[in-house]
């Protein structure tokens, strides 16, 4: 499969330099320079993948990224000279799934997009994968969680992470361990994009009954602790 990969890049030498490398590498690329241009070329385009920054004309990267969130579940890596923690949290909580800063290397940011679209591979082929708890029930068939009656909306990273611990009860991850076994990819020194996921799941996933948590294990991890 030629998978299309939509990079949105104000800077011609930044995006052509990658159109390069992925081109190299078999992939279908086409270039926005601006927000208003890329989404225009999404939804005509319909990527595969996307490869946004954040300071572009028009339309800011953010924007874009919530407008893409709203249209479904393409992947999306913020690729972004704003290196300082506030970014990328707020990226991540938007729903980025993952956030590159420049200057980058070209074959790290080849090995995110394949670890990417590898694990959107795996999720199209998977069977029946439904877990039911308490009050919660995870969906990784059609990526929806019912929480207390209610579906909530989440970002893939936040549904996948939660399915990951939760498919492995009262079972200790490190940091380093889920952003190998959830990003699929080695462990490069910035544990915070767990840190954050762990948060935003916290707030919209609350037990009152106490029945089960998302728990930080201290100086190792966290768990998907049920009682028993």
């Amino acid at each position: 499969m030629k998978y299309k990969i939509l990079v949105v890049d104000d800077d011609q030498n930044i995006a052509e330099l990658i159109r390069i490398y992925l081109e190299k590498e078999m992939y279908d690329v086409k270039i926005a320079y601006d927000g208003k241009k890329a989404l225009e070329d999404f939804y005509q385009w319909t990527p595969d993948l996307v490869i946004l920054d954040i300071m572009i004309p028009h339309m800011d990267g953010y924007e874009v990224c919530k407008q893409i969130r709203k249209a479904g579940n393409i992947p999306i890596i913020m690729l972004t000279a704003r290196g300082e923690v506030i970014d990328k949290v707020l990226g991540l909580e938007l729903g980025a799934d993952d956030y590159i800063v420049k200057p980058f290397d070209p074959k790290e940011l080849l090995a995110r997009i394949k670890a990417v679209l590898r694990r959107v591979q795996n999720n199209d082929m998977v069977k029946e994968e439904k877990l039911v708890f308490p009050g919660l029930t995870i969906d990784k068939n059609d990526y929806t969680v019912t929480f207390k009656g209610n579906r909530l909306e989440l970002p893939p990273k936040e549904m996948e992470l939660l399915y990951f611990l939760a498919s492995r009860p009262n079972q200790v991850f490190t940091r380093e361990q889920l952003l190998e076994k959830v990003w699929d990819y080695d462990y490069i020194g910035d544990s915070r994009t767990v840190d954050v996921h762990i948060k935003r799941l916290r707030e919209k996933l609350h037990d009152d009954m106490g029945r089960w948590e998302i728990k930080t294990v201290w100086g190792v991890g966290y768990k998907f602790e049920v009682k028993r």
